[in-house]
């Protein structure tokens, strides 16, 4: 039996209302979607450093 965990309580998936089943399958979507741009973030900041340094260099070549 699938089980999920809010606040502490373990739940039975099996016994959750359609409604319920909806809910849950909108919130593991939207962890999978956060998890995602999480991602795309990191990669972001780590172009954003690279062009900072690149940026450094040129400005003490003309220091």
């Amino acid at each position: 039996m699938p089980k999920i965990k809010v606040d502490d309580i373990e739940y039975n998936t099996e016994e959750l209302t359609d409604n319920g089943k909806a809910q849950l399958a909108s919130l593991q979507f939207l962890e999978v979607q956060m998890s995602k741009l999480q991602n795309e973030i990191s990669v972001y900041q780590t172009a954003r450093n690279a062009y900072v340094a690149a940026l450094k260099a040129e400005l003490e070549k003309t220091a």
